[in-house]
């Protein structure tokens, strides 16, 4: 990213009326490597590693008995004879992660409105590639456990954690060319779709036609809300609520209410550039004209300023840059800290059990590379698709690598396909030790594969060429 020329750079920030500027200074020198470590788009990677360490030490030391307490905590509502409580867990799993499904749709929505998917030629690539990385983790899966009950686990090798991979690739620093993040981003956005679909259709069970009435009046109210112009992320909040409890009383996850309200977001900025430019510097003359006056008499032109800077880009983008903080260092850790928590005396390496773990393990070490690099090959091969400038296939199988990191969509998935028990702690001893070999192979082998940053800047080693020329 280029640094801010001085005709771009902000205005020098001042301090609020009222602060003390000797405290304002100690308190911007403390926070500042917290803001860069914000910055960092791997930093959630590293929090989530962290919290599933915590999670994993607890869950296994003489406190068990507060972590298992903790995770069953009430909580709920009560209003006259209503009352809806749940433990905690659930309202991490069902309600927190909720918000992260639909930061997930927002993703979704932004990427075919405009992105790597709003183009058949563009998406085409990251959609055979996703599809292999999850037609052949979830065959291996089914290879080791057919015929058992344990089969139902088929799709918890199927998901990718993005948080991971990026902050994993992002160690090989300039060995990562801007294409390669993007192909891992738009594949990754493919997969949560496929990861969506599968928990819909196959991990959905007992449904209640009464239910989707409800989820339908929430929706149909964030549409009714739509066309009459209503335009603060708010408003939306009470039908998206009702949306949720419409999902759950229905029998499918809660969680795709928040996919469905994100996928309904409108994609497109209410004022185009120019018209933005133009009302700001209308509002800016009318305040200079009004200096001097009673404060109140500002009010109406600062409305006016702070409209055309709310609708200056689209709903997708404003909300999805305002919660992608709270969901990567919030609801993600969170996740994991209530779920990573797996107990190794519960957890078993043999009969069922271990074949459960070897189908998780196998599926993200060697189903993930082997299908993405699989498939997209083919697709190229038959014209389907085409490399992007500066992608090689040795490049792709980084990336193939990479994407075999699970972590918390795994864990998701597992949480809704095994009951509490040996196989759902094996599964996930299977899905922690398979994404942590995932992610040692994909430094390692990026290491090895890629060109440093003195062969970088589109320039490819000779076998990279080669066999790129080869498709």
């Amino acid at each position: 990213m280029a640094h801010p020329t001085h005709e771009t750079a902000p205005p020098p920030r001042h301090d609020p009326p009222g602060a003390w500027w000797p405290a304002v200074r100690v308190a911007r020198r403390a926070l500042a490597p917290v803001e860069r470590f914000l910055a960092i788009e791997a930093a959630s990677g590293i929090l989530l590693m962290a919290a599933a360490a915590v999670a994993l030490v607890w869950a296994n030391s003489p406190w068990r008995e507060s972590y298992v307490a903790l995770l069953h905590v009430p909580f709920g509502v009560s209003l006259g004879p209503f009352a809806f409580q749940r433990d905690l867990h659930f309202w991490i799993n069902d309600g927190v992660m909720t918000i992260f499904f639909f930061v997930v749709g927002l993703e979704i929505r932004r990427e075919i409105h405009s992105g790597e998917l709003s183009e058949l030629r563009r998406a085409a690539l990251p959609l055979a590639a996703a599809l292999g990385g999850m037609f052949v983790p979830a065959g291996l899966f089914v290879l080791f456990n057919s015929g058992r009950a344990s089969v139902s686990g088929w799709g918890v090798p199927m998901a990718t954690d993005i948080a991971f991979a990026v902050g994993v690739l992002t160690l090989l620093g300039s060995r990562l060319p801007p294409a390669l993040r993007i192909l891992l981003l738009a594949l990754a956005v493919v997969d949560d779709i496929g990861a969506i679909l599968v928990i819909a259709v196959f991990y959905s069970s007992g449904l209640v036609p009464m239910g989707f009435v409800v989820l339908g009046a929430g929706i149909g109210a964030i549409l009714a809300m739509q066309k009459l112009g209503v335009r603060s992320p708010w408003a939306y909040v009470p039908p998206a609520a009702v949306a949720w409890a419409g999902a759950y009383a229905a029998g499918i996850h809660p969680t795709l209410a928040g996919v469905l309200v994100g996928l309904m977001t409108p994609a497109r900025a209410w004022f185009e550039r120019d018209e933005l430019i133009e009302r700001a510097d209308a509002s800016v003359a009318a305040l200079r004209v009004h200096q001097g006056e009673d404060e109140r008499a500002l009010l109406p032109h600062l409305d006016y300023l702070n409209v055309a800077r709310r609708e200056g880009v689209s709903p997708v983008e404003r909300i999805q840059h305002a919660l992608h903080g709270w969901v990567a260092f919030g609801a993600m850790p969170l996740f994991a800290l209530a779920n990573a928590g797996v107990s190794l005396g519960e957890a078993s390496f043999s009969g069922e059990s271990l074949l459960v773990f070897l189908g998780v393990g196998c599926g993200l070490v060697l189903g993930k590379p082997l299908g993405i690099v699989g498939f997209a090959w083919v697709s190229v091969r038959f014209g389907v698709a085409s490399l992007p400038r500066g992608v090689t296939w040795a490049r792709v199988g980084v990336v193939g690598v990479a994407a075999g990191i699970g972590f918390t969509m795994s864990i998701f998935v597992a949480s809704l396909a095994y009951p509490p028990g040996t196989n759902l702690e094996t599964a996930k001893i299977g899905i922690l030790i398979g994404s942590g070999v995932a992610a040692v192979l994909a430094y390692t082998t990026g290491r090895a594969l890629l060109p440093s940053s003195a062969t970088e800047g589109g320039a490819t080693t000779a076998a990279e060429a080669e066999a790129s020329t080869t498709t």
